[in-house]
């Protein structure tokens, strides 16, 4: 008889009535989690993806978006010597203006740290960051404007100039054309005739609006009047013009004035023998020469036009000073980040330093700045993005003819599509390619955020 062996059924596993719950919590919160994030998804999907396939796909037609030419437009974007120019000044911008505005925030947030209203300080800088690139635009153009009496900078300029240098009185001033005075090649005026010592001369000039008189003058009449001695020149140089009307043209009236401050030279065989500068009354004097004819000649100084200042949107500067207006506005942005890396570092490391003998400058470059390392390089990389979609400033301070000196890719792009070329298949591909140059350093930087959270 065979026994048989019944094997006993294993009890089912209890149901844990926690486990469930928690189960649909979790999937409760994720879809609560999901229609919070629902909103930002659509609008990132609308105002970031969409715009960007479609301007992907947009790169790939012709101008009217009717014919399809694949990458003819990219090919078409390095031939042409505007594009290039751009891609050039771009790449200015990303080396200079992040590596300026880095050093000029530490240089700052450093500086800060040490002295009494440092808050204040801080606010001054930052206040540009409240001000749009529209406005700031009107600003700089205004202050670079080659008028010193418009241009803020051209005014300073002029003025140290001025100092130093000095100018010319009488930029428009000229002989009548029966005066017996010529011009010569080299700008200056000269008598046709000689003349020897006991003689006097009259050099009048016409071309000076009495109100630009300088107010030292004084009527020429009685210094055209005085005889010269026998080893002496005499003369006077006047303005050769009676305000409101009368008088003889080549002779000094009543009511004409000299002109203070201008150079006279006696010239003899070709050489200047002496020179001179005339008085409040025009006359001037020429003593001790010798016997024979001289030459009377006014130079070309004294008929110079005025030091106009530095042309700062030309084609050579325009760029340099775009980057100035936009160093005036972010460095206040550069120098508050990086001080709050300062704020956080460790005071027993910089005062272990000066315990073993470092100086300031040692501790900034062997400890501070290390420190301050990954601070540095999240302040680099994010103004390194910032700058590549640079568009207003260039806009609005490149004046029409150097536009095209100072364009950068935004610019480009805009010019491309909206701004006359009318061609939105090249614009889009200019805009592809902008994309391909930021996305490097966004990633980069989100990167760096993770590390730093982990």
């Amino acid at each position: 008889m065979t026994a048989t062996v019944v094997k006993e059924a294993k009890p089912p596993a209890p149901v844990h009535p926690d486990g469930a719950r928690s189960r649909r919590a979790r999937r409760r919160g994720r879809v609560i989690a999901l229609l919070f994030v629902l909103p930002a998804l659509l609008l990132l999907g609308a105002l970031v993806v969409y715009p960007v396939l479609f301007s992907v796909g947009r790169s790939l037609f012709d101008a009217s978006g009717s014919q399809f030419v694949g990458v003819d437009n990219y090919t078409e974007m390095f031939r042409d010597p505007t594009t290039l120019t751009a891609v050039r000044n771009t790449a200015i911008w990303v080396v200079v203006a992040p590596t300026l505005l880095t050093g000029l925030g530490l240089i700052l947030a450093v500086l800060v740290e040490k002295i009494r209203w440092a808050t204040a300080f801080k606010l001054l800088l930052f206040m540009p960051m409240a001000v749009s690139f529209l406005a700031a635009g009107i600003i700089f153009r205004l202050a670079y404007d080659e008028d010193p009496d418009k241009g803020v900078l051209n005014a300073a300029v002029v003025g140290v100039h001025d100092a130093f240098k000095g100018t010319s009185s009488y930029p428009d001033a000229r002989p009548r054309d029966d005066e017996g005075l010529t011009r010569q090649p080299d700008g200056s005026y000269a008598t046709g005739a000689d003349v020897s010592p006991g003689g006097t001369a009259a050099l009048g000039l016409v071309g000076v609006a009495p109100k630009d008189l300088p107010g030292d003058a004084e009527p020429a009449r009685e210094a055209a009047a005085r005889t010269a001695g026998a080893d002496e020149v005499r003369g006077v140089v006047y303005l050769d013009f009676t305000p409101g009307g009368g008088g003889e043209p080549g002779v000094v009236d009543d009511r004409e004035s000299g002109l203070p401050g201008m150079k006279v030279e006696a010239v003899r065989d070709g050489e200047t023998v002496a020179s001179t500068t005339t008085a409040a009354d025009g006359s001037f004097r020429f003593t001790g020469l010798e016997g024979g004819g001289y030459m009377l000649k006014l130079p070309a100084d004294n008929f110079a036009p005025p030091y106009e200042g530095i042309s700062w949107l030309g084609p050579t500067l325009v760029t340099p000073a775009i980057i100035g207006a936009y160093l005036w506005i972010w460095t206040g942005f550069a120098m508050v980040l990086i001080g709050a890396g300062l704020a956080a570092l460790p005071r027993d490391a910089l005062e272990a330093a000066r315990m073993d003998g470092a100086n300031e400058w040692q501790i900034f470059r062997k400890i501070t700045v290390p420190l301050l390392g990954p601070v540095l390089t999240v302040v680099f990389v994010t103004l390194v993005i910032n700058v590549m979609k640079v568009f207003d400033l260039v806009y609005i301070i490149a004046p029409g003819p150097v536009q095209e000196d100072a364009t950068v890719l935004a610019t480009q792009m805009w010019l491309v599509s909206f701004g006359g070329g009318n061609d939105q298949g090249l614009g889009s591909a200019l805009g592809v390619l902008l994309l391909l140059l930021v996305i490097p350093a966004m990633v980069f930087n989100v990167r760096r955020f993770r590390r730093s959270q982990r």
